[in-house]
């Protein structure tokens, strides 16, 4: 991905292949908010982000050291998703969903971050998480500076395993309490090596995170899809299975769209929930 520096802020041009308002709306992360004034601001890896559409072009406010350390990978801007959707588009239906959903990126996030908010993310909606996860961030996030405000990094698993359920009555996330300390007693001993489930065959990954209290297909699925880059995997939730059930009603293997099932599973999922409609960010 090419870019341009000027001062403390970069300029890129990706095309079709990076689109802010369906990167951030399609339910793969959760700490991005629309600026108010037609960007984004996010906060990943400790770090904190403002970017925006400028014409062609994306505007980062961030130097080329920190792009190249952080973003560039974050936003996986070195994969060619013009080819790979090229590929997906097998029948009439995915060729509509991916044409309605080009410019969605997977992001590559932080793994511990990425468990915990899939985790919280049960049994509720996209805005519901964001609000439990920023709430996290806040009562136990170590917080950190950008363009003079003050925003929070996500904590670590050890400050989370270190609290009581009680602790985390402030999150408002009931029931997920036990699983999300479980999951963070579970990374900070050792126990659970997300690095090491990184480098597994998937299924064998997926099994090590449903031995997880509270983690089933969906959670374990998008932690490797998300967290891990397992880019095959196939998170289905209420969603999918009703896109699934309306244009395959005789089942859809995910192994047709190998190895790009995750990205497949996203025009999908995007295209369903929105209805064919543009989807702006913390609609619905």
């Amino acid at each position: 991905m090419e870019y341009r520096e000027t001062g403390s802020a970069l300029y890129l041009r990706p095309g079709d292949d990076f689109d802010p308002d369906k990167i951030f709306a399609c339910g793969q992360c959760f700490r991005w908010r629309p600026d108010g004034d037609g960007g984004y601001i996010g906060v990943a890896f400790g770090r904190a982000l403002s970017l925006r559409r400028e014409g062609e072009e994306i505007l980062l406010r961030c130097s080329a050291e920190e792009f190249n350390e952080v973003w560039r990978g974050y936003f996986d801007l070195d994969r060619d998703y013009g080819a790979i959707r090229g590929r997906l588009g097998l029948d009439g239906f995915m060729r509509e969903a991916v044409s309605f959903g080009a410019g969605l990126r997977i992001l590559r996030q932080d793994p511990w971050e990425t468990l915990c908010s899939f985790i919280l993310s049960q049994c509720s909606n996209i805005p519901r998480i964001s609000a439990m996860v920023e709430r996290l961030c806040r009562a136990f996030g170590e917080p950190l500076s950008y363009e003079g405000s003050t925003y929070h990094a996500f904590p670590d698993p050890e400050r989370i395993a270190s609290l009581r359920e009680e602790d985390l009555a402030p999150v408002r996330c009931g029931y997920r309490a036990g699983y999300v300390l479980a999951a963070a007693r579970a990374v900070s001993s050792g126990a659970l090596d997300l690095d090491a489930a990184g480098r597994m065959e998937p299924e064998a990954a997926l099994s090590l995170l449903k031995a997880l209290p509270g983690v089933g297909d969906k959670v374990a699925s998008c932690a490797a899809l998300f967290g891990l880059g397992m880019l095959d995997a196939f998170p289905v939730d209420v969603w999918m299975r009703r896109a699934i059930r309306e244009h395959y009603p005789g089942g859809l293997d995910p192994r047709r769209f190998s190895p790009w099932a995750g990205l497949a599973q996203q025009y999908i999922f995007y295209y369903a929930r929105s209805g064919g409609k543009l989807q702006l960010f913390g609609k619905g």
